[in-house]
């Protein structure tokens, strides 16, 4: 039976990651998977604190490896601590085709603000709490986040290379070169932020805010096929806004899957160098998200689904 019609496999199916090599890409010498996890929340409400179910967390992350992700987007300031610590407790001795993607560059406050801390003391700070947490000697990838200072957009960019940025990519060589940083990746940041990083070193990915309704990003992701970056996009689902979309609900019941997986099988095909990276605290939802590597969607659907995003 077509795949597109029955994307729901239950727990005890052969649902995995090997749906061809369609879904693999080339990350840093290894063949992964193009579906990966992402750790956000597996932590309390508003990425704040201890989870509510801290067994089930775990039970997601061990899923996951299962299914055959092997790439886990993470990042300290997530709990803080608290997602990093789940990763750790459930799947170390980590598997050797596991890739631990880590972001440095935010904080929290004590009330659960998110703030900027990217100066070099800072962003060598969060490194060294990503190696003690994770239980590791160096990260595979590690993503300099760029938070706008001053802005309450989490998603907010700037294409002024500034000192501060300026510094920022400094550390992250030096980080680097001392060999606790494996590969750069870049986070939240402008086109001309990246063309100015790769003038100095290699970029192996870029994660920043994309989906169907939220398209402000398609030069970048352009960029990187073109030029061999992986696109690691957050908020893939769109915090909800696909849940209210009546197009996308109606392609959804038309071929007999969810809106979440409408838009992680658009974000699939929309691109060969993107690798979404949902995330979820249910292993229900988690098996989901990974059977939307079987759906292909119909020409006609892709195109309808071209026309609702917003570049702006």
């Amino acid at each position: 039976m077509d795949n597109t019609q029955q994307p729901h496999a239950p727990k005890d199916s052969t649902i995995t990651l090997q749906s061809g090599e369609r879904n693999k890409i080339d990350l840093i010498g290894r063949r992964v998977n193009r579906m990966g996890y992402g750790a956000m929340r597996l932590t309390g409400e508003n990425i704040f604190g201890p989870p509510k179910d801290r067994s089930q967390c775990l039970a997601v992350l061990k899923r996951a490896v299962e299914l055959g992700v092997n790439i886990i987007d993470c990042a300290w300031y997530y709990g803080p601590d608290v997602s990093h610590e789940l990763i750790a407790e459930a799947l170390h001795p980590y598997p050797a085709d596991l890739i631990l993607v880590s972001k440095i560059g935010g904080a929290r406050t004590d009330t659960g603000g998110w703030v900027a801390f990217n100066s070099p003391e800072n962003l060598r700070e969060g490194v060294d709490r990503d190696l003690k947490l994770l239980k590791v000697d160096s990260m595979p990838i590690v993503h300099l986040r760029w938070m706008v200072e001053g802005s309450h957009d989490p998603t907010a960019r700037e294409d002024e290379i500034t000192g501060p940025f300026q510094q920022a990519v400094d550390a992250m060589l030096a980080l680097k070169q001392e060999g606790k940083v494996l590969n750069i990746g870049l986070s939240t940041v402008s086109l001309p932020q990246i063309e100015y990083v790769l003038k100095k070193t290699p970029v192996v990915t870029v994660s920043n805010a994309y989906g169907i309704h939220d398209r402000r990003d398609d030069p970048v992701v352009d960029f990187c096929e073109k030029n061999g970056i992986a696109y690691l996009p957050y908020f893939p689902l769109d915090s909800g806004k696909s849940a209210t979309n009546d197009l996308i609900a109606d392609w959804a019941t038309k071929l007999n899957i969810t809106k979440s997986q409408l838009a992680l099988a658009w974000l699939l095909q929309r691109s060969p160098a993107i690798v979404p990276i949902p995330g979820t605290s249910s292993v229900a939802h988690l098996e989901e998200n990974l059977a939307a590597v079987s759906i292909v969607l119909p020409p006609e659907c892709v195109a309808a689904l071209n026309n609702v995003g917003s570049s702006k």
